[in-house]
């Protein structure tokens, strides 16, 4: 009988490296958008490139970029409020909320939110609706990055510019002209708060139809606004 042919020894460790370069290079395939998201406006999102037509209603999506700047204080408070109150505080994850929405999935009671604003923007911006841990996982590792290469404000700006806020209505800009006839930058608390209170679910809730328990939902977010401290708990200094 022949005697086995030996593997070369090299031909493990460049196995190894080929890994390891495979690896390297996943990452820095998806931190370099990130990095570049900073500074460059994103002219679409994960979930608009996957948004259809319907057939009962709007037949082109509507999105229009704004600068944080044009958009009112009151719908960045009033979004904080609604979606995510330890949004300056946290560093993408809201540790408690997450142990709490565990601890009512294992009660089998209904689970809470415990989304951050940055989980968001993560998910609309890189990933896809459908619930899996392969999309948790992924949408943790680009919320990490993106906490560590952008400032909050940068963070909300996008968010308020990618969320949608009624069937094919995504962004603050089209969501104000769509619904009240005016820019972004011109909502007062209420209107804002109507806006903040589709957010978790826009094609059931309307801002141009609401109902009982959305304007229900809207005196409490008006109520959180204010115990907060309104715009000025963001905390935002002008971006670099």
């Amino acid at each position: 009988m022949p005697p086995r042919r030996r593997k070369k020894p090299g031909f493990v460790r460049r196995w190894l490296i080929r890994g390891v370069v495979f690896v390297l290079a996943l990452v820095v395939a998806s931190v370099l958008p990130v990095a570049a998201l900073r500074w460059i406006d994103p002219p679409t999102s994960a979930f608009m490139l996957a948004w259809t037509p319907e057939a009962n209603g709007p037949q082109h999506l509507d999105q229009r970029w704004v600068p944080i700047s044009a958009i009112s204080p009151q719908l960045q408070i009033a979004v904080v409020a609604s979606e995510d109150q330890k949004f300056p505080l946290h560093d993408g994850f809201d540790i408690e909320a997450i142990e709490e929405a565990w601890a009512d999935r294992v009660a089998g009671t209904r689970s809470r939110g415990a989304s951050t604003i940055s989980q968001q923007v993560a998910k609309n911006l890189f990933l896809w609706s459908d619930p899996s841990w392969l999309r948790k996982g992924l949408e943790a590792w680009f919320t990490a990055w993106i906490e560590l290469l952008w400032s909050k404000q940068r963070i909300l700006e996008v968010y308020l510019n990618i969320a949608e806020f009624g069937a094919g209505v995504y962004g603050a800009e089209a969501a104000s002209q769509r619904f009240f006839g005016m820019p972004a930058g011109r909502l007062n608390a209420a209107q804002a708060a109507l806006l903040a209170a589709v957010l978790p679910n826009p094609k059931q809730y309307r801002a141009d139809a609401p109902g009982p328990y959305l304007r229900e939902r809207v005196g409490w977010i008006q109520t959180q606004m204010h115990q907060l401290g309104g715009p000025a708990y963001l905390g935002f200094e002008p971006d670099s």
